[in-house]
């Protein structure tokens, strides 16, 4: 019997056209729109680096350029800070930099905009035959324990996909994915079924599928084969519900932590509240200065 392999790399699928950030997508991607002082996609990364992940393997446009250099040392900026004697930032940028050293960073272009599923397949040859965590942009996960890691204790346990569920009330479901379920503990479900946007009429239950994932090499075989929609596209959870109706087995965690989410201007608004309201640094001016606005 072969032995299950661990979940070491993960994949962020970032080349999204942000239409719904229009004007300010133009110039700036929406991974990297501030939430506190941090861009998104640094608290993604470091929620997959503490999950113990060793690669991420961002999916990303010809355009994306800032990415690219986000992560990596800026010795030029170093010997800036050093001429100007200004230690204290350069501090600041060693810690930053030290945080992220240890993980390997892989880019990988996706040409054209053709779905989510087909943005994760273009890392299919750098995840070979293992399992993969998947972490889509738009979910930040505020909690102790890191989202990916809740994900990869169900995985190591059930060797089958797993998507993160979390709960809403009945009239917000409609705008997300809701899944079917079969309950088998505490916060872990057997997922029978995925609608998409689902009709007030066809809703499952309270449980909606957020932007986290462990992924097997079976699900990369499923969307090499998956046809585009009607729009060009290939989607992940269209996949899923494939696999779901050729009896394979899914499971779905409700995820611990604050879901924030930054899929449109106001739930960004929102998110970046949360977030420094949440830093020592800054909470407490903060809210005196909030009292002050009428």
């Amino acid at each position: 019997m072969e032995t299950q392999k661990e979940v070491r790399k993960a994949i962020i699928p970032i080349a999204g056209l942000g239409t719904r950030f229009l004007p300010m997508s133009k110039v700036l991607s929406k991974e990297f729109f501030p939430l506190g002082d941090k861009p998104a996609i640094q608290y993604i990364v470091k929620e997959i680096k503490d999950s113990g992940i060793e690669e991420i393997i961002f999916i990303i446009s010809p355009h994306q350029k800032a990415i690219l250099k986000y992560f990596k040392k800026d010795v030029a900026l170093e010997e800036h800070l050093k001429k100007r004697k200004k230690e204290q930032l350069l501090d600041e940028l060693h810690t930053f930099q030290d945080a992220f050293s240890d993980i390997k960073m892989t880019f990988v272009v996706q040409k054209e905009p053709k779905g989510d599923g087909h943005a994760i397949l273009q890392a299919a040859k750098y995840v070979k035959n293992e399992p993969v965590a998947n972490s889509f942009g738009d979910d930040i996960i505020y909690s102790p324990a890191p989202a990916t890691a809740q994900l990869i204790n169900i995985f190591n346990t059930c060797s089958a996909p797993v998507i993160g569920l979390k709960r809403l009330p009945r009239e917000k479901i409609p705008a997300y994915g809701n899944v079917a379920v079969e309950k088998i503990s505490n916060g872990l479900y057997k997922i029978k079924k995925i609608i998409e946007k689902p009709e007030p009429s066809q809703i499952q239950s309270d449980l909606v599928v957020l932007g986290r994932h462990i992924l097997t090499p079976e699900v990369f075989e499923y969307l090499k084969k998956a046809k585009p929609s009607k729009k060009g596209e290939i989607i992940l959870a269209e996949v899923l519900s494939k696999m779901l109706d050729d009896g394979k087995q899914i499971y779905g965690y409700e995820l611990n932590g604050e879901w924030l989410e930054c899929g449109d201007k106001l739930k960004w608004i929102k998110s970046f509240f949360y977030l420094t309201l949440k830093d020592e640094r800054y909470k407490d001016e903060l809210k005196q200065y909030l009292k002050t606005i009428k």
